[in-house]
């Protein structure tokens, strides 16, 4: 009977906690808003980014250079940028996002070739201006928030690339290529405070090109088993309008 009873509990409390959110009128903050065409802002988030690695074939028989998969250490950068935005109609806004992120990656190696801590790692410092052109997809706005879904293209410019040095990794050096693009998808909610509006979101980025720049020597053991290498990264940022 006590867990029946805490049951009824819940579910009354659910149904009417969804009662005052969804469904009893509020006072509305900013309820022009969003009528302008046009409308910025500023963004503040965090990124973590990774490698998908694509390996070529070895013939059987012959020693892969790599004994198992390079093992990719994360770490947490941040971003800071601009927003853009055009609105289309209530549900549809075009967004043009540049932001400037800051990360970190560690490339682990494993194998005989790489028996020194300095041999096995490459620490890869990545700065990016990354610029991405956006569709906002937004459901009726609902009191003060609003759901969305976004999705688009964007390039990125990596000012940490490396690409034009001609040392590579026989003197440590890990060399990436300066410009790629991406997709991406993601998903959010506008809030709708007294004076501003505040917006986190969660999108992630696909890089759709080849990032990696090939060692001089074609038998590296650093370079020469990967086919492609593409970033996959998570942005969580925060929108303030």
């Amino acid at each position: 009977m006590k867990k029946l009873f805490f049951t009824l509990v819940v579910l009354v409390f659910t149904q009417h906690m969804s009662a005052q959110l969804f469904s009893k009128e509020r006072v509305r903050n900013l309820q022009n808003f969003d009528k302008p065409r046009l409308s910025w802002g500023y963004i503040l988030g965090f990124n973590s980014y990774n490698f998908d690695f694509d390996y070529n074939a070895t013939p059987e028989g012959e020693r892969d250079i790599l004994d198992s998969d390079i093992e990719v250490g994360k770490s947490i950068g941040f971003n800071v940028g601009l927003l853009g935005n055009m609105r289309i109609n209530d549900y549809l806004d075009l967004r043009l996002e540049p932001i400037v992120t800051f990360s970190q990656r560690t490339l682990t190696y494993t194998g005989p070739d790489f028996d020194t801590q300095s041999r096995s790692t490459r620490e890869i410092k990545s700065t990016y201006i990354h610029v991405p052109l956006l569709l906002k997809i937004s459901t009726k706005r609902i009191n003060n928030f609003k759901p969305f879904i976004v999705g688009g293209i964007s390039t990125s410019i990596n000012l940490s690339s490396n690409e034009e040095n001609p040392e590579d990794n026989s003197v440590g050096q890990f060399r990436m290529k300066t410009n790629t693009s991406y997709y991406e998808l993601g998903f959010g909610i506008d809030f709708y405070l007294y004076y501003f509006k505040f917006t986190p979101s969660i999108r992630g980025i696909f890089a759709m090109s080849d990032e990696l720049v090939q060692d001089a020597d074609p038998n590296s053991a650093y370079t020469s088993a990967i086919d492609k290498m593409s970033t996959r990264g998570l942005f969580i940022n925060f929108t303030f309008q």
